[in-house]
């Protein structure tokens, strides 16, 4: 099934991008999302989670951990890429492409409303339904002009 974000319009979107399945990191950041996944359903927003892994490694992961959101595959980095969170990265001094983790808050209007493009995972979670409730109370004070 192919999610593309415009058929998000009217809804919040959370896009996060993480390097691999039922890692340690990873683990840890998509268990906090799923942990506050219906604080986020109640807020009007979804979460997508997108790794390079493909569509059975995100079921098995899903299943193992509970995620109740979104995984998608971006196996050939084309998204990632996009979003800039494709990039060089360097452990034990080699150097390698692979996923920056980072996210994205979009606005109903598919606008991003805030990046992070370099994020530890452990709290961040909390810190995206922090600005999404500061962005929907900031939308709601100042509607844009019809």
């Amino acid at each position: 099934m192919v999610h593309k974000l415009a058929d998000q319009r009217g809804r919040w979107t959370v896009v996060y991008f993480y390097p691999e399945d039922d890692t340690s990191g990873c683990t840890m950041e998509a268990c906090q999302f799923r942990d506050i996944d219906e604080t986020m359903a109640v807020e009007g927003a979804d979460v997508w989670g997108i790794s390079p892994d493909g569509a059975d490694s995100h079921r098995r992961f899903r299943e193992k951990y509970g995620l109740p959101f979104t995984l998608l595959s971006d196996e050939d980095h084309a998204v990632a890429t996009a979003y800039g969170a494709w990039t060089l990265k360097q452990n034990y001094g080699r150097e390698y492409m692979g996923i920056q983790r980072s996210s994205f808050l979009v606005d109903p209007d598919g606008v991003v409303a805030h990046a992070w493009p370099k994020v530890k995972a452990d709290g961040h979670a909390a810190d995206v339904l922090e600005k999404l409730t500061a962005a929907k109370a900031d939308r709601a004070a100042h509607p844009a002009a019809g």
